[in-house]
C-alpha cells in the first residue's frame, strides 16, 4: 500500500516536490462501479493550494469487473443516432393537399371516397401499377393510414381521380376520414409498392388459370388490377373468391357483371350468410378447397389480398397442389 500511496503521489505532481513543512492532506476517492460494488482508497498528498488533483487510474481487479458499456464514452449514443436517422427519413415524405370529390356509402362499414389529383400531375403519374398504395394523413392527426388505391391506373391518368375503398374501424384514422365531406382537404403521399407482379403470370397462354383471392376491404386492390386488365379474356380459367360476412358487408356488387364479361368468374363467400343465401359460404379458403380443379399447377398463378389466415392457408393449399410460390403474387 505504502508503495502504491508514493506512486499515485508522483502522478498527482510530478513537477511539484513538497516542503516537509507542509502538512499533508487526506483525499479520499469513491469508484462507483455499475451493478457490480463500490470501493474507496484514501491517498495522503501534500496541502498544495495551487495543485491539479485527478483521481488515480482503476487497478486492473476493478476493470476486469467493469462492463463493457461502462468503459463507453458518454457521448456515444447510437440508438439516439438511429432514431434521428429514422426521423430523417420520415421527414422526406413528400406530401400533396389534395381534395375530397366524394364520400359514399360501399357496404357496411366501407365507404366509397374518391380523391382529386387533377392538380398534381407529378402525383397522379406515380400510381402506374395495380396493387399500390400511398399513405393519406389528416390535418391536426399525427399518424398517417396506409391505404391502397382501388382505381386503375388509367383512371389517374384520364379523370385525375384516386378512388379508395375504406373500411371504417372505430378510434381509427379511417373512420374520420370516413366522416369527411366533398371538398374537405387531405394530404397524399406519392403511390408506393410494387403492386402485383403480373410479369410473373404472363404470357396467358402459359398461365391459363389465375385464381383470385380476397376479403372484406382486401377486395380494393383486386378490383384494380381486375379494371387494369391482365388479358383474363384471354386465359381459360379465372375466378375470383371474394368473401364477406354477408352481402351486406360486400362491396362492389354492381361491379360484378363488368367483371365477369372482362373474363373473371366472380364467387362471392359468405361467412354469415342468411337463410336465403344459396351460393358458397364459409371461409374463402374452404370454398376454394372445395371446388379446387386446378388443371396444370405448372401454369397456374394466383393473386391473394385480404386477412392473413386466409393468405396463409389459401398459399398452403396451393403450393401443396404443386403451384410455384413464385407465381402467388401478393401486394404487400
Amino acid at each position: 500500500m505504502a508503495h502504491f500511496m508514493k506512486r499515485h503521489l508522483i502522478s498527482f505532481c510530478p513537477t511539484l516536490a513538497p516542503p516537509p513543512s507542509l502538512l499533508p492532506a487526506t483525499v479520499t476517492f469513491f469508484y462507483s462501479l455499475s451493478q457490480v460494488t463500490t470501493e474507496t482508497m484514501t491517498v495522503i498528498i501534500p496541502s498544495l493550494p495551487h495543485a491539479h488533483l485527478s483521481a488515480p487510474p482503476l487497478p486492473m481487479s476493478i476493470l476486469r469487473r467493469l462492463p463493457f458499456h461502462s468503459l463507453t464514452p458518454c457521448h456515444y449514443r447510437p440508438r439516439r443516432r438511429f432514431a434521428t436517422l429514422a426521423a430523417v427519413r420520415q421527414d422526406t415524405t413528400v406530401w400533396t393537399p389534395t381534395p375530397i370529390s366524394s364520400i359514399e356509402t360501399a357496404a357496411e362499414s366501407l365507404f366509397h371516397i374518391s380523391i382529386d389529383v387533377s392538380s398534381s400531375p407529378d402525383l397522379a403519374a406515380s400510381h402506374t401499377l395495380p396493387g399500390q398504395y400511398l399513405q393519406l394523413r389528416l390535418l391536426d392527426v399525427e399518424k398517417p393510414s396506409f391505404l391502397a388505391i382501388a382505381s386503375p391506373p388509367s383512371l389517374a391518368a384520364s379523370s385525375g381521380a384516386f378512388e379508395f375503398l375504406v373500411n371504417s374501424v372505430a378510434g381509427s384514422t379511417a373512420e374520420l376520414l370516413c366522416g369527411l365531406k366533398k371538398g374537405d382537404v387531405v394530404e397524399l403521399s406519392q403511390a408506393m409498392g410494387n403492386g402485383f407482379n403480373i410479369d410473373k403470370i404472363d404470357p396467358p397462354e402459359d398461365y391459363p388459370t389465375v385464381l383470385i383471392f380476397a376479403t372484406g376491404s382486401g377486395i380494393s386492390p383486386i378490383r384494380s388490377l381486375i379494371e387494369s386488365g391482365f388479358g383474363a379474356d384471354k386465359r381459360s380459367d379465372v375466378r375470383l373468391y371474394y368473401g364477406a360476412r354477408n352481402l351486406r358487408r360486400m362491396a362492389y356488387q354492381d361491379r360484378f357483371k363488368e367483371w365477369e364479361s372482362s373474363g373473371v368468374k366472380v364467387v362471392p363467400v359468405l361467412s354469415q350468410p342468411d337463410d336465403s343465401w344459396t351460393g358458397e359460404s364459409g371461409y374463402v379458403q374452404a370454398a376454394f378447397s372445395r371446388a379446387k380443379q386446378i388443371h396444370s399447377p405448372k401454369g397456374t398463378g394466383a393473386v391473394l389480398c385480404g386477412q392473413r389466415q386466409m393468405t396463409e392457408e389459401v398459399t398452403s393449399i396451393l403450393v401443396a397442389d404443386g403451384v410455384s410460390s413464385e407465381k402467388i403474387l401478393k401486394n404487400f
